[in-house]
Order: C-alpha cells, then structure tokens, then sequence
C-alpha cells in the first residue's frame, strides 16, 4: 500500500509541475514585449501563497514528502512569474503588486507559520495548517463554476479550453486517489470536489464543443436582437438594392444619431470605481485558490487574449 502512494504521488508530482509550468509560454512572451500587457499578477500571488502553506503543511505532515515536494516546486515557479510580473509591470501595477505580495506571502503566510509554531504544539499544527488549506482550496472551485455557467449561457467553451479541464480533472482525480491511499482528509476532500467539478467541465465540453455562440454584440435598449455588425452590412445592402444616391446627407445625419443613441448607451452603463476594483474584500476573495488549480481563471483570460493575436498558450 505504501509503495502504491508513493507512486500515485509521483505521478501527481509530475502532472502538478506540468500544470504549474503552462504559464510558461505567457511569461516568454511578457519578457520579449518587455511588459505585462493586460495580464494580472494577482492570480501568481494567490497561487504563491498557496503553494508556500501547502509546502509547509507538507514538512508539518509525517510522510508528507511528496506534497512538499511538489508544492515546493510550484512556489518555485511562482515565485519567478511575480518576480518577472514586478520587473515588466508598469509603474502604477508594479506599485500594487508589491503590496499584494507583501500582504499574502510576506505577512499571510509569515503570520500563519508564526501561530502554527510559537502558539500551537502536536497534532494540533497540522490541523490548524490542514484546515486552512483545505477551506482555501474548497473555495477556489467556485471559479470553474463561473466559467461553466458562461459555457452554458453561451453554448461556446471558448473559454474552457479542453486540454486545461483535462489535466485539471486528472491532478484532482490523481491526488483524491493518493488522499484516499495515505488517508489524509485535507487533501482529500478539496480534491475530491475539484474530480466532480473536473468530470462536469468535460461533460459540458462535449455537449457544447459544436454549437454555435450567441451573438453578444447587439444592441439592447432599443429594442432590437439584431447585431450591430449585422445590421450595418444589412442597411448597406438596402441603400445599393434601393439605389440610393443624393449627397450622403442622410447617411451623415444618420450615422451622427446612432452615434449619439450608443453614447448615451454608454454613459448609462455603471463605471466600477478603482477603490471598489480593488477593494479588501474582492482581493480576499481572489485568494481563495490552491495549489496547481488556483491559474485556472487566469488561464482562460490569457488563452482567449492568444486567440485574438493569432497564439495559442
């Protein structure tokens, strides 16, 4: 039994680290354009925070050397991504970023670890680190849960790109049969859910890979379901089956009214404020994400900007 979790570890080793090297190809990308672009750190930080608790959980953890090594890994890899984010980030972004780093994997972490060891002795440390954990690990799966009801409203999985579900399902599925094996619930538990949610990603991929997506672009307030695109290339094609000519006055003042009906479109649409973008709660929220399955938002924010520039990550 012992020698079969550690080779079921071994094999979790290796998908984890696979899994937490796909941002590679981001941050080759980030170094050649020498700017961060539209990406944000704040998913690397998470996922440094997570991954620095679970390494520590595991050398707390008798036998708990292949959680420690992988999560050791995935800090190593996480630590270069924000390193290489504070170097390429703008000013403004770069500033923030710092701060983000410095509140969750300098004081976060430092404050847990200091509890755990100075306040807490025996088993009661694992438990503490176990159940912090597994709690942050459980709330990270409400992110999957967003982009499934996106894939459902849309019928397109854009945004659920197959190969990433994939190995996101087998990670979980690996190291819920490894918790299982060494009978270890913090491990276990958050794992395990992460394999039900995993097993419905691919079951809605399936469902919905050949649909068509909704159109998004029309225009509401109006009235009409018409996209906008559509409806510019159908008023173009009457005006030439009509033969309109004269001196495109019409056109002008009509194309002025539209103009004027978006603006107003536009301006009665809510503007989030930067102090409510960035609000404590909201960042919190954010850092409820663990181990290799904390990019999987991210994840999709930059395969679908590679789509647009013609890359694929």
């Amino acid at each position: 039994m012992a020698s079969l979790s550690f080779f079921i570890g071994i094999i979790g080793n290796v998908i984890s680290i696979l899994v937490f090297a796909c941002p590679i190809k981001t941050f080759w990308r980030i170094v050649k354009k020498k700017s961060t672009e539209n990406y944000k750190g704040v998913p690397y930080i998470t996922t440094l925070m997570s991954t620095s608790l679970w390494t520590f959980y595991g050398i707390l953890k008798p036998g708990g050397l292949l959680v420690a090594t992988v999560n050791g890994a995935g800090a190593v890899f996480q630590f270069i991504y924000v390193t290489l984010f504070l170097i390429y980030a703008p000013k403004d972004k770069k500033v923030k970023t710092a701060k983000l780093v410095g509140i969750f994997n300098v004081g976060f972490v430092g404050v847990v670890i200091a509890i755990t060891l100075l306040a807490m002795h025996g088993k009661m440390r694992l438990t503490f680190v176990g159940i912090l954990c597994a709690a942050l690990t459980i709330g990270m799966y409400a992110s999957p849960l967003a982009v499934m009801t996106t894939v459902i409203a849309t019928k397109s999985v854009k945004y659920m790109p197959f190969l990433l579900s994939f190995f996101l399902f087998l990670n979980a599925g690996v190291w819920s049969a490894y918790a299982v094996l060494v009978k270890d619930i913090y491990i276990g538990i958050p794992n395990a859910i992460g394999f039900v949610l995993g097993s419905a990603q691919l079951i809605l991929y399936m469902i919905y890979k050949n649909k068509s997506t909704k159109p998004t672009d029309t225009i509401r307030e109006t009235g009409s379901t018409l996209p906008v695109k559509e409806g510019i290339e159908m008023r173009a094609h009457v005006d030439d089956d009509h033969g309109v000519q004269g001196d495109g006055k019409d056109d002008e003042e009509a194309i002025v009214v539209e103009k004027r009906s978006l603006s107003k479109q536009g301006k009665s649409l809510p503007k989030p404020t930067l102090s409510k973008q960035y609000s404590l709660p909201k960042i919190l929220k954010k850092t409820a994400s663990l181990g290799p399955y904390d990019l999987y938002s991210s994840w999709y924010h930059h395969y679908d900007t590679d789509v647009q520039t013609g890359n694929n990550i």
